[in-house]
Order: structure tokens, then C-alpha cells, then sequence
């Protein structure tokens, strides 16, 4: 147990920074008001910018930028800066060539035509790369005023789904079996063809601000409509056509597209600004899941709960009055970094404007909670009666980092190989290492240090310098078999939970439910360490004193039933296609994985040490 590493508090900081129940605008992200005209300058802004962000698919783990697809471009192009979240995260923003103004409606407007000639090898591979990525459905990601532009479409039940993406295109296989969005117009019905979304209708929704004592108006709602025009003449684009552009796999001629937009403008003065994230999240009702998963880990708490109340109160009562000795961790400050973090998550966090800032924070707090990890690595490893502290010290600083690196960096180099704008920049993992050795080691040194300088823990008992003879255990008894078992309660209470975050993952969909979120931590942690202490106390009941490394893996392999159920939703849920695309996915969950053990594991291991 001496290698406690500081790495190991990344799930830490990621899981409670989700934990918040909700999240609102930082005071950096304030509102911006658009009108018509600007009579006085800073009042208000007249142009509306859409801002392009990387396109992704359900079907593969590569993310691309949207210079490397052949779309039109803007001729002035800007990127707004990124954080080292954003970079990490592989999004790529960048300005588009859909200009307009505020409230000025724009009908069937030219962008720009794109011409592949029959023969040119160059034009054969960008239109073999856009037919690719509609095979895969890799989806667009247009910003406006920081929000995402999305796609509202009708669903079962009379219910409206919004999507904060939009296809490419869509692909008709050659048996005539139309893909993804393929399906929502029987035009598109010839065999072995693609369908190009070449044209978009957006709809602006602003809130005027007459009556809330601000100027202008501001913007509560982007949405757009995709739709497939084949333009006779690209000069004099007709938007109300019904024949779809229609794209054969074959490159038998030449190829046309022509790109077009439309622009309206709505007045909603019901939608308040800070509200204006609503109307994509409500669309994805789990309410009553989540409750029935609240509900039976509930009942799974008050039976362990129980169970160790009926243990404490009749059986350790009278050792615990015995030994009971204050035995205070406060200098581990674990309750502060549990503070720190909900503080943030309670200053906005989370809201899905301020992108990356999760990352961000994650990584921030990883550099900077070397002192106390050094701390606890060599409190524990003194009072074990280590003696070769320069190791321990080095093992916590580098060990479990080194290992998550070293399969990153694996990962980056896939990403960098297949061209994915996920791929960090060289630039930013020589920032990444100088802030662990420059910053993170260091720390963990310092914290070593007043970690060697105080006394050992001192033990409320007296133990026998001989170890006693441990009898032969029954199957239940024996480690293997309790440590299994051990993991199965806690993976039950979390498994239904566990689905929306990998949909959010893999599937690009947008996670919110931080209060159910924030309740299955809690059922988590409890679970974890009521299944491990009637675990253990069994098997000290049992003669067998060797709780040590029980007590942390009988927690932690919770990770390995996450783990198998990751290899169940890659299976089953997922529609992943590719080499690249596999390796990728198992091997971001092997983080994931190895660091959700040593956060389960620890965690739990501390306490029952307590």
C-alpha cells in the first residue's frame, strides 16, 4: 500500500467536480446583446458569428477538424483561444463562412461551390473522404453566442429530440437500405448512393430586452434544419427544390456541390437567457430510470447498512469502547479537497458553455495535490515501518502517472497517424511534463517530508510480534472468492448511472443529471465500504489477520466489473468501426478503469485503516 500516488486523484477531482446538482454562467461567459443597429459603441453587436467546432461520429473514435473535410471555408478564418481542456479534449473551433446580421432574414444564400473533376487524384480523395464520413455519420458541430446549434426532429411518442450536431450526409446501401438520417425522405431511395446535406435552414430565437432594463436582444435558441438541394445553377441557387444531391460511390463524372443557407428570426421573450439550455435537455428524459436505479441501490444500502449496525452495536461494542482512541487525519486535508472541488463545481463548472473547463480544473488540481498525496504515501509508509522512503517517494510521484502516460501517449500517436484533430499537439505534452516535473514531483517531495517528519500512526491495539497460524478457510472465507463478491453490490448500484456516462462519451450525447449523479457517488462510497468492512470481519472472524490488500481489492475490483461492462457496451451498444477506433476505445477505458480501482481502492482502504 505505499504507493499512493498523487494521479490517482484525477477521478477524484473528475467525479466531484460532476457531482453538483446544477451549474450556472460563470461572470466571464456574461450575455451578449444584438440589435439591428449600433447607435452607441460597446452597446450591442450587429454581426452574429457561427463558429465551426470538429465533427465526430457515433461509428468511430477519430474526431476530425473541419478544414480536413472539403466543406467551404471561411476566407478570413480566426480560431477563438483554447484552454488546455479544449486541447485535450481534441475540440478545434474555428470560424465559418455563414455570415449574417441580427434580425435580417437571409433566403437560399451562396456559400460556395465545390467541383470535382472526373480523373484529378487529388479531387478522387477528398471525395472519397466525404463519402467515408457519411458512411460513418460523422455529424457537425456549428456554434452560435456559445451555444450549440442544433437539430430538433420528431421522435416516438409525439416527443422532440434535439440534436447539438447534424450530419454530413447520409448513405443508401446497395441493397437499397437507407443509413442514419437516409431514412427521414424517401427521395433518397437510389441504391448505392450518397446524399449530401448541402443546404441549411437556421432559425435564430433571441429574447428582446424592453422589459428586463438591458438594450438589444439576445439570443436563446440557434436551431437549423438540414436538408439536400441539387442546384441547376449554382449562381442562382433555388432552395425550394425537391431533388437531392445525390453523390454516386462511383467517380464515373464530375461532381458539383453547391452550398447554400437560409436565416430566419424569431421572437421568444418566454425563454429567459439563463434558462436557454433547456429546451436540449429536456428533450432527454431518464427521470424515471434514474429513480428506479436510486431506489434499488437504496435497498441494496439498508440491507449492508443492517448488516454492520447489527455487527457494531452487538459484536465490536464493547472493543470499540475499549479502544477507542482519537485518531485524527486532518492534516490529510481530504475533507478540504472534497470542498475545493464541489466550490468550483458550484461556480460553473460544469455549464456546458465553458468548454473544457473540467479538464482544466482536473489537471490543475492533479499538479497541485502532490503535497497532500506525498503526505499520506509517507504517513502510511512510516507507520508500516518502511524504510526505503526515496522509493516510496518516487513511486508515488511517478508510478501510476507513468503508467496512464505511457498508454496516452500510445493512444495520441494512433490519433496523430490517422490525422484526428484529437491528436495533442507536441507542444502541449511537453507543457503537460513540464508541469509534472516541474510542478507535481516537486510537491510530492514536499509533501514527503512533513509526511516523514511526523510521528507513525500509533495503533489503539497491541499485536503480537509472532504471527499466529492462520486455520484453513472455508471457500467464502478464502481471499479470491470475497474479493469478487465483494465487487459485485457496489457495480450494481452504479451500472444504470454508468450507461449515461458512456453515452456522453462515446456517444456524444450531452450528460446533466449531476444530482442523480452526485446520489450514486454517495450510494458508491457507501456500498464500497459496508460490503468491505462484513467482508473483512468475516474473515478476521475466521482467524485470517490479512486484511491489508483484501480490504483494498475487495473495493476496487468494482473497477473490473466496470471494465467488463465497457467490453458489453462496446458490443452491444456501440456501432464502432475500424482498427484504430478499437484500440482507441479500450484503451481510454484502461485508464479510466486502473483509475477508478485506485480511487474505489484507496478510498475504502482508509477508511477501514480508520
Amino acid at each position: 500500500m505505499k504507493t499512493r500516488t498523487n494521479f490517482g486523484l484525477l477521478p477524484l477531482c473528475a467525479l466531484s467536480v460532476l457531482y453538483s446538482c446544477s451549474a450556472f454562467y460563470l461572470p466571464g461567459l456574461a450575455p451578449v446583446s444584438f440589435c439591428k443597429e449600433v447607435k452607441e459603441e460597446g452597446e450591442c453587436q450587429t454581426q452574429i458569428q457561427l463558429f465551426v467546432n470538429r465533427l465526430d461520429s457515433v461509428e468511430s473514435v477519430l474526431p476530425y477538424e473541419y478544414d480536413v473535410f472539403d466543406f467551404c471555408q471561411d476566407a478570413k478564418e480566426s480560431r477563438p483561444s483554447e484552454n488546455l481542456g479544449q486541447v485535450l479534449f481534441g475540440e478545434r473551433i474555428e470560424s465559418s463562412p455563414y455570415k449574417f446580421n441580427f434580425d435580417e432574414k437571409v433566403e437560399c444564400k451562396k456559400v460556395c461551390t465545390k467541383v470535382y473533376k472526373k480523373g484529378n487524384k487529388e479531387d478522387g480523395e477528398k471525395l472519397d473522404f466525404l463519402k467515408r464520413g457519411m458512411q460513418l455519420n460523422y455529424q457537425h458541430h456549428w456554434i452560435v453566442d456559445n451555444m450549440p446549434v442544433t437539430w430538433c426532429y420528431d421522435v416516438e411518442q409525439g416527443q422532440k429530440y434535439c440534436n447539438p450536431g447534424f450530419p454530413i450526409g447520409c448513405y443508401v446501401t446497395p441493397e437499397g437500405n437507407g443509413k442514419d438520417a437516409c431514412v427521414i425522405n424517401a427521395d433518397f431511395n437510389k441504391k448505392n448512393s450518397f446524399y449530401m446535406f448541402n443546404h441549411v435552414d437556421i432559425k435564430i430565437t433571441y429574447h428582446s430586452g424592453g422589459d428586463e432594463g438591458w438594450k438589444g436582444a439576445r439570443l436563446v435558441a440557434a436551431t437549423m434544419e438540414p436538408r439536400s438541394i441539387k442546384h441547376e445553377d449554382e449562381n442562382k441557387p433555388a432552395c425550394g427544390g425537391t431533388v437531392p444531391m445525390d453523390v454516386f460511390s462511383t467517380f464515373d463524372s464530375d461532381v458539383k456541390i453547391t452550398y447554400t443557407y437560409s436565416v430566419s428570426f424569431e421572437e421568444n421573450n418566454a425563454i429567459k437567457w439563463a434558462s436557454r439550455w433547456d429546451y436540449i435537455l429536456v428533450s432527454m428524459p431518464h427521470t424515471n430510470i434514474q429513480w428506479f436505479s436510486i431506489m434499488n441501490s437504496l435497498v441494496i444500502v439498508l440491507f449492508l447498512s443492517g448488516m454492520v449496525a447489527m455487527i457494531m452495536l452487538r459484536t465490536l461494542h464493547k472493543d470499540i469502547a475499549r479502544y477507542n482512541q482519537r485518531w485524527d487525519l486532518r492534516d490529510v486535508q481530504r475533507a478540504l479537497i472534497y470542498l475545493q472541488l464541489h466550490f468550483l463545481a458550484c461556480l460553473g463548472f460544469l455549464s456546458p458553455a465553458n468548454r473544457g473547463a473540467l479538464m482544466t480544473c482536473a489537471v490543475v488540481l492533479w499538479v497541485l495535490l502532490g503535497t497532500p498525496a506525498g503526505y499520506v504515501s509517507a504517513r502510511l509508509y512510516k507507520t508500516f515501518g518502511g524504510e526505503k522512503w526515496k522509493t516510496n517517494v518516487l513511486l508515488t510521484a511517478l508510478l501510476c502517472p507513468g503508467i496512464i502516460f505511457a498508454d496516452f501517449f500510445l493512444m495520441n500517436l494512433i490519433l496523430w497517424v490517422e490525422g484526428s484533430s484529437a491528436a495533442i499537439p507536441f507542444g502541449t505534452l511537453v507543457a503537460i511534463l513540464a508541469l509534472w516535473f516541474g510542478i507535481s514531483v516537486p510537491l510530492t517531495f514536499l509533501g514527503a517530508y512533513f509526511g516523514f517528519k511526523k510521528p507513525a500512526i500509533e495503533q489503539p491495539v497491541r499485536t503480537n510480534q509472532i504471527p499466529r497460524q492462520i486455520p484453513e478457510q472455508s471457500f467464502f472465507t478464502k481471499p479470491i472468492p470475497g474479493i469478487v463478491m465483494g465487487g459485485i453490490l457496489p457495480f450494481g448500484c452504479i451500472f444504470i448511472q454508468l450507461f449515461f456516462i458512456l453515452n456522453s462519451i462515446w456517444s456524444h450525447q450531452m450528460y446533466y443529471m449531476f444530482g442523480f449523479l452526485f446520489l450514486v457517488f454517495i450510494i458508491l462510497l457507501i456500498t464500497c465500504s459496508e460490503a468491505t468492512v462484513l467482508l473483512c470481519y468475516f474473515h478476521l472472524c475466521a482467524e485470517d489477520y490479512h486484511w491489508w490488500w483484501r480490504s483494498f481489492l475487495t473495493s476496487g475490483f468494482t473497477a473490473v466489473y466496470l471494465f467488463i461492462y465497457a467490453i458489453h457496451y462496446f458490443f452491444s451498444k456501440l456501432q464502432i468501426v475500424g482498427a484504430a477506433s478499437t484500440i482507441l476505445y479500450f484503451g481510454y477505458t484502461t485508464i479510466m478503469v486502473l483509475i477508478f480501482f485506485l480511487f474505489t481502492g484507496k478510498t475504502i482502504y482508509l477508511l477501514f485503516f480508520w
